[in-house]
């Protein structure tokens, strides 16, 4: 089983903290289309037939498409490739994208699953994300999606950054759970050096994001979640019993993915490759009949710290058996040996022949997983 993930690089307006791909141009959105068919076409034999479970749209904002822009992707797909019947099919949208006429537009497409980006109900904090959306548009945008017939819906909020208050973040995460959704994924505000937060920062035009703040709110968050039956089945993701994400879940098991559009990684057992991230570059590339990408294979011992790193995030934990019997039992020794200064601290917990991260644990996951990494 494999999955297949498609960028459309395209937003209405660039929020002040993201730094993946995209662009507000969108003179040639209909010429991005046809080159993502054509990547289509050259990489289908990139994940060797392999059935393809869950296909995911991100960006950018994909909800800028048409219902029959996502149908003829999603046509192409199922032309290449054998899709299983009960494949989770996401759209990413932001909010204000999300009207009546759109949602019944997405009702005619395969799309079974939203993940929505709210990020905050709060107008002030939208304003200051630059967020295309206000907090009204956030909270009909989920009801509406719900009354249209989508139940399998994804919510991001953000914390740790200088408006939200406690209050105002417990509100964020009440609101959600009043709202019914069955999961959510939440991020601490990095601040990326690219970004224009990154310069109002420099400039002494907004204060730096506070780590003792967003390690606060997170362990709230954990707290408030796990006590409405929420699995924290992954570093910034939390699920109802039944409603884990199919397609992140596959990224931290090591599965085979096709990525698809300028700037998306793919991943096949053995080596990782992305696409140039330019809009102009990637359509004129592909004109031509080749897919812009780079490529890097990944040695034993790469593969084993993606594995630590990945695994390490999840509640499934770490599998020190796993290690032993496919890169060698010195490396399992190794990482248990490693592991004990962070056991002996309660970051870390041993069992049944596994790692996992405590909650507390869980506040210095990237640190810990840096430490183990082997070599």
């Amino acid at each position: 089983m494999a999955g297949i993930y498609i960028h459309i690089p395209f937003c209405k307006k660039a929020c002040y903290y993201c730094d993946f791909h995209f662009s507000t141009n969108w003179k040639v959105k209909d010429e991005l289309i046809d080159s993502l068919e054509k990547e289509l076409e050259l990489q289908k034999s990139y994940l060797n037939g392999e059935t393809i479970e869950t296909i995911y749209f991100g960006g950018g904002t994909p909800s800028v498409l048409k219902g029959e822009e996502i149908n003829r992707l999603l046509d192409k797909i199922n032309k290449l490739h054998h899709v299983t019947k009960d494949a989770e099919i996401t759209l990413e949208a932001n909010p204000d994208d999300l009207d009546a006429v759109k949602i019944k537009e997405i009702r005619q497409t395969a799309i079974n699953r939203f993940s929505i980006g709210i990020q905050s109900f709060f107008d002030e904090d939208l304003q200051w994300m630059n967020r295309a959306h206000n907090a009204g548009e956030a909270k009909s945008s989920i009801m509406r999606a719900q009354d249209a017939g989508f139940e399998n819906i994804t919510c991001d909020l953000i914390y740790g950054y200088p408006l939200l208050t406690n209050k105002k973040w417990k509100e964020n995460i009440q609101t959600l759970i009043d709202l019914e959704i069955p999961h959510i994924s939440s991020y601490s505000m990095t601040v990326e050096p690219q970004t224009a937060l990154a310069t109002f920062i420099r400039k002494k035009q907004q204060p730096a994001m506070n780590e003792e703040q967003s390690a606060e709110q997170f362990l709230m968050l954990m707290a408030e979640l796990e006590k409405n039956g929420f699995l924290h089945y992954e570093i910034s993701n939390f699920g109802k019993e039944g409603w884990l994400s199919k397609h992140n879940s596959n990224y931290w098991f090591g599965k085979k993915y096709l990525g698809i559009g300028p700037s998306a990684h793919s991943f096949n057992g053995e080596s990782r490759q992305w696409n140039i991230a330019n809009n102009y570059k990637y359509i004129d590339t592909l004109a031509n009949g080749k897919v812009p990408f780079e490529q890097e294979l990944l040695s034993p011992i790469q593969r084993l710290n993606e594995y630590v790193m990945t695994s390490l995030r999840t509640m499934w934990g770490l599998d020190l058996e796993k290690v032993k019997n496919n890169f060698g039992e010195e490396y399992s020794e190794e990482l248990l040996h490693t592991a004990t200064q962070f056991i002996e601290k309660q970051w870390v917990k041993h069992e049944e022949q596994k790692l996992f991260l405590s909650d507390t644990g869980k506040l210095y996951a990237d640190h810990i997983a840096s430490e183990l990494f082997i070599g």
